[in-house]
C-alpha cells in the first residue's frame, strides 16, 4: 500500500536531521579527498557517471538517506506513476511521459487507447512527415522544397525543445545530420517574433504551432503575427504551418495546417520534449533517426531509475542529496553549470522543470506543508560563469550548491593546442580544479583572499553531446525532480501558480480592472 507522507512526518528524516554535518574541507583535502573521489560515484545511463564526492555526505548519512527512500517508498510511487496512477491529483490526471520513450511496466490503457502505442503511432506520424519534407514530396505551395523550420510556443513548448536544439545543432553539423535549420518564437513580445521572421527565408519555413490547449494567449498572438508576414508575403498560411496539440483542440481538425501532431493531458509542457512537442522540431532539423536516438537514451535513463537500491539509483541518489540540502543544511539554491557550449540553454529548461514542478507550498491534499520545498534554479555554461557569478558563490555568504556537467570530447572535435593543451583540455581543467576550490577553499590572513570552501557539488561526467547523451541526461533530471516531489510530498505535475497572472492580464486587456491593476495598465498606456 502507498502511503503519501509530509517529508516531517518520516522517522528517517528526523533521524537526517539529528546526523553530524559533512566537513567538506577536511574530508576532500589529501588523501580523503582523492579517496571519496574514486569510491563517491554511480554508473548512469549513456555511459554517464553521477559523482557525488563533493557533496555534504558520508557513509552514515547515506544510510539514512536509503531509510529515508525506502520508508517514503519512493520506488514504489514510480512504479504507480509508469503503470497509470492518477498522480497529478491537481488535476486528476496520469503522469505518462516516461510512456513517450518506452515501456517501463504494464500497458497504460486510456478510454480504450493505449497510450504507448498512441505515442508511437504519433511518433511514427512526425517521422513519415519529416522524411516527406526532407526528400522534396511535401513542399511550399510554389513546389519548393522547405529549408527552415520555426516552431511557435511558450513554456515547455519552447524551452525543453530550444535546449534540445541547441545541444544538437554543432553534433548534427558534424555528422551530416543537419538537415534543416530550427528557430524559435515563444516571447509575445512582438520584437521576439520580428527578429526571427526577419532572420528566416519565410517563403521556404514551415511553421509549428504548439499549443495543447490551442487556446494559448501568446502563442496564437504570436501565430497571428507570423501569418500576418507570410499573407505580406502573398503565402498562404495553410500551406505552411503544421500544428502540435491535443486532439480535442480546436486546432486539432482546422483546415489552416498542412498537419496535425497529437500529446494529450498526461504529458505537461515542461515534461514534453520526448512527446511530439519536440519530436516535430527535432526531426525536421536533424531527422527521424536523431530523435529516435534522442528516446534511447532518455528510455535508458528512466530504466536507470527504476533500480530500487538508492546506492544504485543515479536520479534517487541525486534527489536524495538535493532534499537533505535543502530542509537539513538550508541551502535554498542550486546552480547548474553545464562545461559544454551545447548546452547553453539546459539550465533555463531546468528552472522550468525544477521550479514549476516543485514550488509549491501546500501538499498533494491540499494542505500546507511546514518545511522547505522546491529550490531556485539558476545557472550558465562553464568557463563563462566563473567570469560572472562564480564570485558569490565562492566568497559570498550563501552557500550554493553546484551540480556540474563535463564532458570528456567535445562535439566538433576541432581544436587548436595553445601553451602546451588543446581548448577542451583548458575547459575539463577548469570544471576540476572548481570543484576542489569550492570544496576545499583556501586559508590566507588576506580575508579579501581568503575561501573558506565548503561548498558542495556535484559532477555529471560524459563522453560526448550525442542525441542518445542528451536523452539520457534529461530523464536524469526529470527523474530527479520526481523523486524529490514525493519525498516533499508535492504534486509535481500541476502548475497552478502561473494561472493568476494570466487570468488578470485577460481582464486588464478586456479593461475590466480597477484599484491598483488599473493604475499599473495606465502607467504602461494599456
Amino acid at each position: 500500500m502507498i502511503n503519501w507522507n509530509n517529508l516531517d512526518t518520516l522517522a528517517s528524516f528526523r533521524e537526517l536531521q539529528q546526523s553530524t554535518p559533512v566537513d567538506l574541507v577536511d574530508v576532500m583535502t589529501g588523501e580523503s579527498g582523492a579517496k571519496r573521489v574514486k569510491e563517491y560515484q554511480v554508473p548512469m545511463a549513456a555511459g554517464f557517471v553521477f559523482n557525488y564526492a563533493a557533496r555534504p555526505v558520508d557513509d552514515d548519512i547515506l544510510k539514512t538517506l536509503t531509510a529515508l527512500a525506502n520508508e517514503a517508498q519512493l520506488s514504489d510511487k514510480f512504479e504507480e506513476l509508469y503503470n497509470g496512477a492518477v498522480v497529478n491529483t491537481g488535476e486528476k490526471r496520469l503522469v505518462l511521459h516516461h510512456l513517450t520513450r518506452g515501456q517501463l511496466g504494464k500497458d497504460v490503457v486510456v478510454d480504450g487507447v493505449n497510450k504507448r502505442d498512441f505515442y508511437v503511432e504519433q511518433q511514427n506520424r512526425i517521422a513519415d512527415f519529416a522524411d516527406k519534407v526532407h526528400n522534396g514530396e511535401i513542399v511550399n505551395e510554389k513546389g519548393e522544397k522547405f529549408t527552415s523550420v520555426v516552431q511557435i510556443g511558450i513554456g515547455g513548448s519552447d524551452l525543453g525543445p530550444r535546449a534540445m536544439y541547441l545541444s544538437l545543432e554543432n553534433w548534427a553539423k558534424k555528422n551530416g545530420k543537419f538537415l534543416m535549420d530550427a528557430h524559435f518564437i515563444s516571447n509575445v513580445d512582438p520584437d521576439d517574433a520580428s527578429a526571427v521572421l526577419a532572420d528566416v527565408d519565410v517563403a521556404h519555413a514551415i511553421f509549428i504551432l504548439v499549443s495543447k490547449s490551442g487556446t494559448t494567449l501568446e502563442t496564437l498572438t504570436n501565430q497571428s503575427f507570423v501569418m500576418d508576414a507570410l499573407k505580406k508575403e502573398g503565402l498562404n498560411p495553410a500551406k505552411h504551418m503544421i500544428a502540435v496539440t491535443s486532439e480535442t483542440s480546436p486546432l486539432a481538425k482546422s483546415p489552416d495546417y498542412l498537419a496535425a501532431f497529437y500529446m494529450d493531458d498526461y504529458i505537461g509542457g515542461r515534461y514534453s520534449s520526448t512527446s511530439a512537442v519536440g519530436g516535430a522540431v527535432l526531426s525536421l532539423a536533424f531527422g527521424p533517426d536523431v530523435f529516435a536516438e534522442f528516446l534511447k537514451g532518455a528510455a535508458e535513463g528512466d530504466k536507470a531509475a527504476t533500480e530500487r537500491d538508492p546506492m544504485k539509483n543515479p536520479e534517487m541518489l541525486d534527489a536524495l542529496i538535493g532534499v537533505y540540502e535543502r530542509n537539513v543544511l538550508g541551502y535554498p539554491c542550486t546552480a547548474v553549470l553545464p562545461y559544454s557550449q551545447a548546452l547553453s540553454r539546459f539550465p533555463a529548461h531546468l528552472q522550468q522543470l525544477d521550479m514549476e514542478s516543485n514550488g509549491k507550498s501546500v501538499n498533494r491534499f491540499g494542505e500546507p506543508v511546514p518545511y522547505k520545498t522546491g529550490q531556485i534554479i539558476f545557472g550558465e555554461p562553464g568557463t563563462n560563469g566563473q567570469h560572472s557569478f562564480y564570485q558569490l558563490l565562492h566568497q559570498g555568504t550563501d552557500i550554493v550548491p553546484l551540480q556540474f556537467i563535463g564532458f570528456k570530447k567535445s562535439q566538433l572535435e576541432n581544436d587548436v593546442n595553445i601553451e602546451g593543451s588543446t581548448s577542451q583540455q583548458k575547459l575539463k581543467a577548469n570544471v576540476a580544479a572548481q570543484i576542489v576550490a569550492f570544496s576545499c577553499g583556501k586559508t590566507d590572513k588576506n580575508l579579501n583572499k581568503n575561501f573558506k570552501g565548503g561548498r558542495p557539488s556535484s559532477i555529471i561526467v560524459g563522453e560526448q553531446v550525442t542525441p542518445e547523451a542528451l536523452g539520457a541526461l534529461l530523464a536524469h533530471f526529470e527523474n530527479k525532480v520526481m523523486f524529490q516531489g514525493f519525498l516533499w510530498n508535492v504534486n509535481s505535475f500541476d502548475q497552478e501558480g502561473v494561472q493568476l497572472g494570466k487570468t488578470l492580464a485577460k481582464k486588464v486587456l478586456a479593461g475590466d480592472m480597477s484599484d491598483a491593476l488599473k493604475e499599473y495598465a495606465s502607467l504602461l498606456e494599456i
